[in-house]
């Protein structure tokens, strides 16, 4: 039985195939097609070819992509949908999309603001207007086919939620897709209902993209796998699951990289340094698992505060061009990304990159080195410390002391990083650090995360946690994970010293593995 990883980058595709001991057995690297799709099929064709392996034996095919990142920063094929918000009286002062660009206007077919909603402590605003949600979703019908509803502290009682999208499914029809914010988003009305706004509007990237998978591996014959799209957790989730929460797609490229960074060293806490063409990504990993952002996280220029890795991007990768002015070197934040092979000196262009300075200076072998001859030491040097200062600015950035800390290196980029760092306790470049993001996607766990506002005058501490841990098993185990391999790997309890009581929020995460 084999396992199947494929990461779809900006700059470039990577696949693995990797067995039941989690070994590698054959990864490439290639670079990304506008038509990602084809892309997939050429990638999954060679790892066979390289491998040997019948596409009959691959049980488990794992992908993470870019596709809902890259449609929210372009504005290209996100959906028209119907944006609801429970919340009048108190919430009519702001309206829904109030700070976004005017060039994402375009995705809200209708917007309303109608009676309901909550306060911090659960008790109503006004009771939910059942006669003006459905008139809203009556003149969605046959418009739209995703509605975004979202409510003043859904987070602590969801039922009208529940309730208006179980209208919105009456009216509409059940092949509606409903997204409502207390299942994506946390505290903070705004926040949460800009992520279920967008959540909405990537439904048809989702179904594209998922599709699209599904049809590579059958039309490459591997038509008795199972099929998992990595989220931003560095775990996976299933095809359906990936349809419902599109949203939780963004940023799973650098927790995959943090996740094959783990295994490939060994090592549960440590800086990630992911490098690739374009830029570079830097995370964190705890106990084997991405450092959550516990900051509002904006997306293409939208505020949000769903779940997001912790993570760091500058614009600096393998492809980054170099560039001399009255003595002044800079390195990047433009690339030649994926036409490197074109462009770089080392292969016969004529753009400096990053690659070119790593081969003059003999830390890579890559390309043909006598076409890098005419840059000169000093300025290679120069370049050089740019590149550590860049990197070593952004280690300190994501230490939570003053500690110098274990950094590993992974991406096909990171031959352009000095072995030694200032902040880095050690720096491991593993095997395989070219396909980390591929292998990370390919051994990853399935998990479930429990979260929930607890009075402890009303329930004790300990029982609470206690069941709160049971109920993110049960839902780990429900995703998909094998019940005997699940285990606690996150606990939160944070005490809500403005709520009634003694208040806390409480979130438990478990993961384990593929059944």
């Amino acid at each position: 039985m084999y396992k199947l990883g494929i990461d779809v980058g900006g700059t470039n595709t990577d696949a693995v195939l990797i067995d039941e001991q989690l070994n590698v057995i054959a990864e490439l690297k290639q670079p990304t097609s506008e038509d990602i799709y084809s892309g997939i099929i050429s990638a999954i064709r060679k790892i066979l070819e390289q491998s040997g392996v019948s596409p009959k034996e691959i049980k488990q095919a794992m992908l993470g992509t870019t596709q809902c990142t890259n449609a929210i920063v372009e504005r290209k094929k996100l959906a028209k949908i119907g944006i609801l918000r429970l919340g009048a009286p108190a919430t009519v002062g702001i309206h829904p999309m109030v700070d976004w660009s005017a060039d994402l206007n375009f995705i809200a077919e209708k917007t309303e603001i109608i009676g309901g909603g909550f306060e911090y402590d659960g008790k109503a605003i006004a009771p939910f207007d059942r006669q003006a949600a459905t008139e809203f979703f009556t003149a969605l019908k046959g418009k739209v086919n995703a509605v975004a509803i979202s409510c003043s502290f859904s987070t602590v009682r969801s039922d009208q939620e529940t309730e208006a999208a179980a209208l919105c499914k009456e009216i509409m029809g059940p092949d509606v897709h409903v997204s409502v914010s207390n299942e994506i988003g946390s505290m903070g009305l705004i926040e949460r209902e800009n992520a279920t706004i967008l959540n909405a509007a990537l439904h048809v990237v989702a179904e594209s993209f998922t599709n699209g998978f599904a049809r590579s591996l059958q039309e490459m014959g591997i038509t008795e796998a199972d099929v998992y799209l990595s989220q931003n957790d560095g775990t996976l989730m299933t095809m359906e699951y990936a349809r419902k929460y599109p949203i939780l797609t963004i940023a799973c490229g650098p927790t995959n990289s943090i996740r094959g960074a783990s295994y490939l060293s060994e090592m549960k806490n440590a800086i990630v340094i992911d490098v690739g063409g374009t830029t570079t990504d830097l995370g964190v990993i705890t106990n084997g698992f991405p450092r959550e952002s516990s900051v509002a996280v904006t997306i293409g220029g939208v505020r949000t505060n769903f779940r997001m890795p912790d993570v760091i991007s500058i614009g600096l990768g393998g492809g980054s061009i170099v560039r001399e002015k009255d003595g002044v070197i800079t390195v990047g934040p433009d690339s030649v990304g994926f036409e490197i092979t074109k462009k770089a000196l080392c292969f016969g262009g004529d753009v400096m990159t990053a690659t070119d300075i790593a081969v003059k200076l003999g830390m890579a072998d890559i390309g043909d080195k006598s076409l890098v001859a005419g840059i000169s030491d000093e300025t290679a040097q120069k370049a050089l410390q740019v590149i550590r200062e860049l990197v070593e600015n952004s280690i300190d950035a994501m230490k939570i002391s003053s500690d110098d800390v274990d950094v590993i290196l992974v991406g096909g980029g990171s031959v352009i990083l000095p072995e030694t760092l200032k902040g880095a306790k050690t720096v491991h470049m593993p095997e395989h650090f070219g396909t980390a993001n591929a292998i990370g996607s390919a051994i990853s766990k399935v998990s479930g995360t429990y979260e929930q506002l607890i009075n402890y005058d009303e329930i004790p501490r300990e029982q609470a946690l206690e069941q709160a841990k049971k109920d993110a098993i049960e839902l780990a185990v429900t995703s998909g994970a094998r019940r005997d391999t699940v285990e606690i790997i996150d606990i939160e309890d944070v005490p809500l010293a403005y709520y009634p009581g003694n208040t806390s929020r409480v979130k438990v995460k478990a993961a384990g593995d593929l059944n």
